[in-house]
């Protein structure tokens, strides 16, 4: 579903963008493209740790990581993350105020309500439809298995 590694990607080329655009005098206004692709990746890294904690369950059968690996990327990702958005805050408070920093976490958070409940719930619905789906058909191929195996011992018996 999410990678955190593609995340934390993403996010980190939005804040190259970003960084380089405060070195040349951008104003936030004028990234606010890449503001809003960073505060994305952000959200689709915390995501990602939501559904590792909690993950969906042909995942948990089939993964193809191990849980500690996938628990270093995710906390490593946190980190890298972290260091982002303590660098970004201080530099938008320093250069614009506390005041502007506040309002880009409440920008934040916005988006991240909105990715909430459009993208993540319609991908937590298509995986739990997925999920629905192959139980289904394996119970079905089951029973069918079972009711030809009586068939086979009964056919053997006469």
């Amino acid at each position: 579903m999410l990678d955190p590694m593609t995340a934390v990607a993403t996010a980190s080329a939005a804040f190259k963008v970003i960084k380089k655009g405060f070195e040349v005098g951008r104003d936030i206004e004028q990234m606010a493209g890449d503001l809003s692709r960073w505060m994305g990746a952000m959200s689709d890294l915390s995501e990602a740790e939501r559904l590792a904690k909690n993950p969906p369950i042909f995942k948990k059968l089939f993964a193809g990581k191990s849980v500690e690996q996938e628990a270093i990327e995710i906390f490593a990702a946190k980190k890298k993350a972290e260091q982002m958005r303590e660098e970004l805050r201080q530099h938008i408070s320093w250069t614009m105020g506390q005041s502007a920093w506040d309002q880009l976490i409440r920008m934040e958070g916005q988006i991240r309500k909105q990715r909430q409940e459009t993208l993540y719930n319609q991908a937590q619905r298509r995986q739990k439809f997925i999920e629905w789906a192959a139980i289904s058909l394996a119970s079905v191929v089951g029973l069918s298995l079972i009711v030809l195996f009586v068939f086979f011992l009964k056919s053997l018996t006469i």
